[in-house]
């Protein structure tokens, strides 16, 4: 069964795939739009990722703060979550994902990847954290 990671922000989400057999992340790509607010085509290709993948599950990234609240980030994530769930049928898990776009930020850097290409990849980076943190949490 496959799996669809999601790292949900203002203007991009970047996706992530399990393998087959939910054990290890894969980084798919990083869906941009132009205002935060415009959802349809960015849910759209979503869709078009979970007929390719024949995902089963959806991750999303809940940005709770360090103290455990939950701020506009996510109450805005959790809205998103709710919509995916309505449009696809699917589960969504919503999955911690404080300090992953740091942990991707750090990947990035160790393998010299440059300052100013870092904004294209970090999105899908984070969300192969956020998925692989889910996949290890069931082993």
């Amino acid at each position: 069964m496959r799996i669809i990671g999601l790292d949900y922000g203002s203007k991009t989400v970047g996706v992530a795939v399990s393998d087959p057999l939910g054990i290890t992340a894969q980084a798919v790509e990083t869906i941009w739009r132009k205002d935060e607010n415009k959802l349809r085509r960015t849910c759209a290709r979503i869709e078009e990722l979970i007929r390719e993948y024949e995902a089963e599950r959806i991750v999303l990234g809940l940005p709770k703060h360090m103290n455990n609240d939950i701020g506009e980030r996510a109450k805005k994530a959790l809205e998103f979550g709710g919509m995916l769930k309505r449009r696809t049928g699917l589960e969504v898990v919503m999955w911690d994902e404080r300090l992953t776009t740091v942990e991707a930020e750090r990947t990035l850097i160790e393998n010299k990847v440059r300052r100013e290409n870092r904004k294209q990849y970090i999105d899908k980076i984070a969300a192969v954290f956020i998925l692989q943190g889910y996949l290890d949490s069931k082993c």
